[in-house]
């Protein structure tokens, strides 16, 4: 009998109590097949030479009725058991390269390979996660180091040279600007955090979206216009949702400052907003350098800057960020690009039902 090549399994899954009850099932049918021959057979005559080889043919038979369940148990059960569970323990110890193969044909499939099929899923996803959690944390690193960096060495110059008032004033600009830069990073860190851990419950309200969409509009009213950017809004004069203004502020403020950071001087930025029976519709197009499809593809991924010539103006979380706030509110977003003409994102809130019937 083959041992399990686990050293915390000590039983055996078929011992010896399979013998005893296979040979006892076998003599209780022997018995009851001569209760009922016992009419027209006389077993009276029958020397106890003649019984003893009958008890040794049900012991052999009995033996080889466990051999060949046995055998048939360890095909079809404890092989691909002891494989499945050699396959859970190097997953328990981290590795999630393991891949355990199903055993039949798609046709021909059973609750076994039904369970290593699901396993196979489970453990490709738990190392998604896994390359998840350590780019996460190694992005974190670098764009923490990064501020801290220029804090620490400008401070150190501020320490230890003599300069001009014009460039002390360069120096206290930069130190506060990567302060800002990293405090930001942190606030961001946090509210994506508790969205995703589902602790930041939305708090939901009646209040005019078109309104909140020109306010955060009008923020970044300087920055356009120092641009030479031409700012175009085609919004209603008044549309009233149930929602969560300040996590919906976030998702303006994060698609408004992403395109006025992309869009090149003298471009257009559009503003659309339009009402249907049961969702608003918001669009913020520009006219800047647009995306390819790869990286549309992780535009919503931490971290992610498809753009690094914009990397120094922004932490890679801002449409993270918006994602999981639409996500919490049931709404959606989605995004059209091309290379060299530009980008489109388009937001679905939807709108509470009670207010329309209103």
């Amino acid at each position: 009998m083959k041992k399990p090549s686990d050293p915390r399994v000590k039983v055996s899954v078929f011992p010896w109590q399979g013998f005893v009850l296979s040979f006892f099932t076998l003599a209780a049918l022997t018995t009851s097949q001569m209760l009922i021959l016992r009419n027209y057979i006389d077993y009276s005559s029958v020397s106890p030479i003649n019984m003893i080889a009958v008890i040794m043919y049900w012991v052999l038979g009995a033996a080889a009725f466990t051999v060949f369940t046995k055998q048939q148990f360890n095909r079809h059960y404890q092989y691909p058991m002891s494989e499945f569970a050699e396959a859970t323990r190097k997953v328990a110890s981290g590795d999630f390269s393991v891949y355990v193969s199903p055993r039949h044909l798609a046709g021909q499939m059973d609750y076994m390979d039904a369970i290593i099929m699901d396993f196979n899923v489970m453990v490709e996803e738990l190392g998604s996660i896994e390359t998840l959690k350590t780019d996460f944390f190694s992005n974190v690193s670098h764009e923490i180091k990064t501020p801290l960096s220029v804090i620490q060495n400008y401070a150190q110059g501020l320490k230890d040279g003599n300069f001009s008032e014009v460039q002390r004033e360069i120096y206290i600009d930069t130190i506060l600007e990567s302060s800002t830069r990293l405090s930001a990073l942190i606030s961001n860190i946090l509210k994506l955090n508790k969205l995703e851990k589902q602790t930041l419950q939305p708090i939901t309200e009646p209040y005019d979206v078109c309104d909140q969409l020109c306010e955060c509009a009008l923020r970044y009213e300087d920055i356009w216009s120092e641009k030479g950017i031409e700012f175009e809004a085609d919004i209603e004069d008044r549309a009233t949702i149930e929602a969560d203004a300040s996590l919906l502020e976030l998702v303006w403020n994060n698609l408004i400052s992403n395109a006025v950071k992309f869009t090149e001087p003298g471009g257009t930025i559009t503003l659309r907003q339009i009402s249907e029976d049961n969702e608003i519709i918001v669009s913020v197009s520009d006219s800047g350098c647009g995306m390819n499809k790869e990286t549309v593809s992780h535009i919503f991924d931490k971290f992610y800057q498809g753009d690094t010539s914009h990397s120094t103006e922004g932490n890679g979380l801002g449409l993270a960020l918006v994602l999981r706030i639409l996500q919490l509110i049931d709404g959606s977003i989605s995004v059209t690009s091309a290379v060299g003409t530009g980008t489109t994102f388009t937001v679905r809130v939807p709108v509470n039902r009670r207010l329309i019937d209103n």
